[in-house]
């Protein structure tokens, strides 16, 4: 009896058992752990059990899954800040592009959000879908919420409501500011959102109809959202020739609705403007120093992708797309616009002559089947091709898309890039959609960010070119945002927390989109767990879809 007894110790004592130690569903072994805090890293084991982070460091016990990741870095689930995840993931649920890369949340609501709608607006939301079609079953944006993971989603997600939303739901697309009984319909519509799960509001403002808001308007619905405890969040009237201007409107809001504020996609638009990002980070480090909460998010690359509609001034856009279109047809309107397209002007943002010359403008995305092959041409080539000008050209495009048509412009300079990357409150944002390099998402050219904008974080900037330490990069992606947006239990590799958990390859973590070759995932991102479940095994998808809505401050349920 004692030899068997002797022999089962020896034997628990190889497989490192020990008399009382517990079983986790999976430990990690022997990892470098990044935990999200900024704080230098430290070797040692991660368990998950459930949806939670049971134990960290050094602790008995063995999981039903080992995973050994010695050399590897063990880090928080990233947090995609401004997500186009939306349609994409209606299509297909796992997210291919960013569970690759580790990201796993996707925070969605840039102007435009999944609700609330009314009907005429679900009616639009079907009649203007293009390669990706899907039913509009829902009205609220938290009915959107639910809905989408209902149908199965990879990663977690989440939305702020849209102003522009907000405002098409009550006024429409029209060039004038809400009467005081829209006005408290809006405020209305905000409220609900925020008790629903929102993350605050986001707005985009040098899109129609989301241009015709003004300053007082906004104010008035953050106020709503700072009830709620929560974050306003803007594309904002500017970046380029009323560059300081516009950050001015963004602190503005933030003081008078008492309401922390982000900038998306932080930059400064056009080489004419390259020199205003200096004078643009004192002016958010002094709102800073005065108590505001100003944040930023960024993605690592050189061009914006948008729409065509950036190209032309918001007053031919009054009614929606259809009355855009119509009034394009007209040859004395055509002639307004071509001047307007090519004069500098304070009162629009153009993106025709902030990118500075056709060549620098790439239609990457079209509905028409017949004008597809025209995908990743330069509209200087496509110009050439149908022997218009380049501003007649995008008209044409419009008309015949029947779309925005969406268009990459290059714009910001490469050491403003770095600058930004270094700053310690930008967080990063891919601003597009989660794909994959097959089936209906070939049909398109996205943005390479869509595929490599947090790895391009971890590897180019941060490993290649040591602008920012790897322990600062994690911070940035995962713990930063999750405060800004106040999220409880995710961010950060912490006991009791969700068990949102990415294991990389810091040495071989890269990036490999480009704008010519988009679709090519990002390599070196080796396990993906998210809410526990594993996702990414060994760099490929389990096909596991155990995503979550992550709801605001001002949800009033259980997490």
């Amino acid at each position: 009896m004692r030899f068997t007894i002797y022999a089962m110790a020896v034997i628990a004592g190889l497989l490192g058992w020990q008399a009382g130690a517990k079983e986790f569903d999976v430990v990690i072994r022997h990892g470098t752990i990044y935990d999200g805090s900024g704080k230098k890293p430290v070797v040692g084991d991660v368990a998950i059990t459930g949806d939670f982070i049971a134990a960290m460091g050094k602790f008995d016990g063995h999981g039903k899954t080992e995973i050994e990741a010695k050399g590897m870095a063990v880090a928080p689930g990233f947090i995609n800040m401004l997500s186009w995840a939306d349609e994409p993931l209606m299509h297909d649920g796992l997210s291919q592009s960013d569970i690759r890369q580790g990201v796993t949340l996707e925070v969605m609501g840039e102007g435009d959000s999944m609700g609330p709608f009314n009907d005429k607006m679900k009616k639009a939301q079907v009649a203007e879908q293009g390669d990706i079609k899907y039913p509009v079953e829902w009205t609220t944006l938290g009915e959107y919420l639910d809905y989408l993971v209902k149908r199965g989603v990879a990663p977690n997600i989440a939305s702020f409501v849209g102003a522009t939303t907000i405002r098409e739901n009550v006024i429409g697309y029209a060039d004038r500011p809400p009467t005081p009984v829209e006005l408290d319909r809006m405020r209305e519509l905000v409220r609900q959102a925020m008790k629903e799960g929102a993350m605050g509001v986001g707005s985009s403002l040098i899109y129609a109809p989301a241009f015709y808001a003004k300053t007082d308007e906004l104010i008035e619905l953050c106020k709503v959202a700072s009830e709620y405890h929560g974050m306003y969040i803007s594309h904002i009237r500017s970046e380029g020739n009323r560059l300081l201007e516009a950050a001015d409107e963004l602190i503005k809001i933030s003081r008078e609705a008492k309401i922390p504020a982000e900038f998306y996609h932080l930059k400064a638009a056009g080489k004419p403007n390259w020199e205003k990002l200096g004078p643009l980070i004192t002016k958010i480090a002094d709102a800073r120093r005065q108590g505001l909460h100003i944040t930023a998010n960024m993605y690592t690359y050189t061009a914006a992708e948008t729409g065509l509609d950036a190209a032309m001034p918001p007053w031919v856009q009054e009614g929606g797309l259809y009355e855009w279109i119509k009034r394009l047809k007209d040859p004395a309107i055509r002639q307004r616009v071509k001047t307007e397209m090519d004069t500098s002007s304070d009162k629009w943002e153009n993106f025709f002559l902030a990118a500075g010359s056709p060549d620098k403008i790439i239609p990457s995305g079209f509905k028409s089947e017949k004008l597809k092959p025209l995908t990743g041409k330069t509209l200087a080539e496509i110009a050439k091709m149908r022997r218009t000008s380049p501003e007649e050209t995008a008209m044409d495009l419009v008309i015949e898309d029947e779309n925005r048509v969406e268009t990459v412009y290059f714009l910001m300079s490469e050491e403003n890039v770095r600058k930004e990357l270094k700053l310690p409150w930008v967080s990063f944002g891919s601003d597009a959609g989660t794909m994959a390099p097959e089936g209906v998402f070939l049909k398109s050219n996205p943005h390479p960010r869509a595929y490599g904008n947090f790895a391009r974080v971890l590897g180019k900037y941060s490993r290649d070119e040591k602008l920012i330490p790897l322990e600062q990069a994690v911070r940035r992606l995962s713990a930063l945002p999750a405060e800004n947006l106040k999220i409880k239990r995710r961010g950060q590799l912490k006991k009791d927390f969700f068990a949102d958990v990415v294991v990389f390859d810091p040495a071989k973590v890269q990036d490999h989109a480009t704008f010519e070759k988009p679709h090519q995932y990002a390599t070196g991102m080796v396990d993906v767990f998210v809410n526990g479940v594993q996702v990414l095994k060994n760099g490929e998808h389990t096909g596991a879809k155990p995503g979550r809505v992550v709801r605001g401050p001002g949800w009033q349920g259980l997490q």
